[in-house]
């Protein structure tokens, strides 16, 4: 069985906060455990040592006699403190013994706190221990103190009281930690899961060709808003790339349209008589027919050109030269419509095919003239650099507007609608010289103002 992404993540965040809170629950526990434990220990060396300074009370130095009576109650005391004591003089008779004074109670003592130490911990290992201490007055040993308890150490039934508070206040932090975390988990995984499942809706309208399905919810997660933006940009991308191919077979059909349209009616009108096949209207015909031809050569070009398998003629040839013959034949044209021809740059040669790169500087000069106007000027030049070749052509033309710029490489797209094919050209001049760079493992770049002119610019790798 499948579950969702939120059910994933509600599971492992859950998990991750059970494991989280039982891990620092058990650690609180044993770092106070064993915290009151030292306190424990410490607190048991403390009142032995005050036994010690209040038996040193007892003992009547100006006549070298003890006060048996306060021994007996200080002995009385600390057997009601958990403590039997054993008490000497200076020359070992005993003054006071609890296990003499009951030792019954003694023995009862030690096995209720044994018995108390086994319930609440049944690994709990302990035994009767004594400590030894002597009585001293001013500088004289006047005695010695024998401290036996439950150790090392042990728990009255106050401690036990305390110890159990603590571990419920623990559990209940846990739960309330346990269940605030659960929460926040949900939460989580909710703000996670959502923006992917909408991701993935989307994901699932594109393919079905709803290209206009977008993810408008904002994240703060780095990754998502990645994951967003781009599958709102394969969505720009797959909706502008629909309307160029209805754009291409419109512009494909508008093509073929007006050349076979001029073949029909002529051929018609020979048929019927209406006109006669005589030598111009022969070539009429035959020059549509070489356009048709042009436009569909154009099309087959780019398509060998586009394939992974397009073979490139590689040789080793001077392209400042190849350049300033192409600029020289264009030169009639450029005065013809008034328009200044501009090349500078270095002496270049370059390991490339000729006849492709040939086409490159020929459609871009020529895209140059048909966009700048009467009186206008265009610029080539040549740059050799440490890592390229660069080729730029810049004019002082119309312009592109910002809006068309990523799309110029497109077949068939011209900025300006309101060019024909004989002022405008087919649409496939860019196209096919794009295709030429990047098979060449180049790039080109376009930038422009409208009104100011455009300039192109082709980067050429030197190996």
């Amino acid at each position: 069985m499948k579950r969702s992404l939120r059910t994933q993540l509600s599971l492992s965040y859950a998990i991750m906060a059970l494991l989280l809170v039982a891990v620092i629950s058990v650690m609180i526990n044993y770092l106070f455990q064993n915290q009151f434990k030292n306190y424990v220990i410490s607190q048991q060396q403390h009142k032995n040592q005050s036994l010690v300074n209040l038996l040193e009370n007892q003992y009547q130095a100006s006549n070298n006699t003890w006060n048996i009576t306060a021994v007996q109650n200080v002995g009385m005391e600390a057997l009601e403190q958990g403590i039997i004591l054993k008490v000497k003089d200076g020359n070992g008779n005993m003054i006071w013994d609890a296990t003499v004074h009951n030792s019954g109670m003694c023995v009862q003592m030690l096995q209720d706190i044994a018995a108390n130490m086994q319930r609440y911990n049944a690994n709990f290992k302990g035994g009767y221990v004594q400590n030894d201490y002597q009585i001293v007055v001013g500088s004289q040993v006047v005695g010695s103190m024998t401290a036996g308890y439950f150790g090392p150490y042990y728990f009255t039934d106050n401690d036990i009281y305390f110890l159990q508070n603590i571990n419920r206040i623990l559990i209940i932090a846990a739960v309330f930690a346990l269940v605030t975390a659960l929460a926040l988990a949900t939460y989580m995984a909710r703000r996670i899961s959502r923006p992917l499942s909408k991701a993935v809706s989307t994901a699932g309208e594109i393919a079905k060709g709803n290209y206009s399905e977008r993810i408008e919810e904002k994240h703060g997660t780095r990754e998502i808003v990645q994951l967003t933006e781009t599958v709102n940009n394969l969505a720009d991308s797959l909706e502008k790339q629909q309307g160029l191919r209805k754009q291409m077979s419109a512009d494909v059909a508008h093509e073929l349209r007006t050349p076979l349209a001029t073949l029909q009616s002529s051929l018609e009108a020979m048929i019927d008589g209406v006109w006669q096949p005589d030598q111009k209207r022969l070539m009429s015909c035959h020059e549509e027919i070489l356009r048709i031809n042009r436009l569909v050569g154009d099309l087959e070009k780019l398509e060998r050109l586009e394939a992974e398998n397009s073979v490139l003629n590689y040789s080793e040839f001077d392209l400042t030269k190849l350049i300033a013959q192409i600029i020289a034949n264009f030169e009639p044209e450029y005065r013809k419509n008034n328009i200044r021809l501009s090349f500078s740059g270095d002496t270049v040669s370059i390991w490339a095919d000729k006849d492709k790169l040939s086409q490159v500087v020929i459609n871009l000069i020529s895209n140059a003239l048909k966009y700048t106007l009467d009186g206008g000027a265009v610029d080539v030049q040549l740059e050799d650099t440490e890592k390229y070749i660069m080729l730029s052509v810049s004019d002082t033309g119309v312009g592109i507007p910002a809006e068309d710029i990523p799309f110029i490489f497109e077949r068939f797209y011209r900025a300006d609608k309101s060019r024909t094919r004989l002022t405008g050209g087919l649409g496939l001049g860019l196209t096919i010289s794009k295709a030429i760079i990047d098979a060449h493992n180049g790039r080109i770049i376009v930038s422009s103002d409208v009104g100011k002119g455009t300039k192109l610019t082709v980067f050429l790798p030197k190996k």
